[in-house]
């Protein structure tokens, strides 16, 4: 595998991307299923959950949608709290272990394959929507995807999501001491782009926006921006998650979760 940086449309972002994950999904789920939990709302690594945060207020009779829903950990702690969520995700067999878990613990997430670009619903059909660190940073046309957001959203809707945080971008993604310095600009938004190197294929794409470029998208389409979390790593919690690490985190902040009204 070959990483690279460079441009990187929506069409080849969604064909490696949803195959990526297809291909991940069941390292992902074992390895980090028991830190979820089958009906578990994690924010991120540092493990602030959506119970101890509140970023989507009271969710009882709320209808929900999660984008990027993975297996749904997420929307089936929302239906454990009364409101009526559903997932989509661009992986089949991501999907496929939502239902798994659906049928072991009982609480079943209705979920749908599709992309962020084109949510394939309703307008106003929605009181919430959320992404935990799910389609966002993998959209390529995000304008496109906030849009559809704000589309399918009811008047006074609020829409939340955690991505890695945007300083992250300007250090190596190393969870040791090799990832604490700074090694291209904050402001370099080019794609993060990886090619397997015996089919030539691209097989995983990531896009960075400043934290400015986040706001003013929010503000551009309707939002106003009510929340941005910078969760702090807990003491004595050593998990590690790719780059995500005690070592880094209790210097500088991995994860950014905004929340927005309509």
């Amino acid at each position: 595998m070959t990483a690279h940086r460079r441009a990187a449309d929506e069409l080849e972002s969604q064909r490696a991307n949803g195959a990526d994950w297809d291909r991940y999904a069941d390292e992902y789920q074992a390895t980090h299923g028991g830190f979820l939990g089958d009906i578990g709302f994690v924010w991120g690594p540092e493990g602030l959950t959506e119970e101890a945060a509140g970023i989507l207020g009271d969710v009882r009779e709320r209808d929900v949608l999660e984008v990027g829903s993975g297996a749904g950990q997420c929307s089936r702690w929302v239906r454990s709290r009364g409101g009526r969520a559903v997932g989509l995700d661009l992986s089949h067999r991501q999907l496929q272990h939502s239902r798994r878990i659906d049928e072991a613990s009982g609480v079943v997430v209705p979920s749908v394959l599709g992309t962020a670009t084109a949510l394939p619903f309703a307008d106003d059909t929605f009181d919430v929507v959320f992404s935990s660190f799910g389609a966002l940073q993998f959209v390529a046309d995000i304008d496109v995807a906030v849009a559809e957001t704000a589309r399918v959203l009811r008047p006074g809707g609020r829409f939340a999501f955690s991505i890695t945080h945007p300083t992250r971008w300007m250090f190596p993604d190393d969870p040791g001491e090799e990832g604490l310095t700074a090694t291209q600009s904050y402001w370099d938004r080019t794609p993060y782009v990886e090619v397997d190197d015996e089919t030539g294929l691209t097989s995983y794409v990531e896009h960075h926006r400043t934290l400015g470029d986040w706001v003013a998208l929010l503000a551009g389409a309707g939002f106003r921006l009510t929340t941005l979390l910078e969760p702090e790593w807990p003491e004595g919690h050593e998990r590690l998650w790719g780059g995500w690490s005690g070592t880094r985190g209790r210097l500088t902040p991995g994860t950014a979760i905004f929340g927005a009204d309509l």
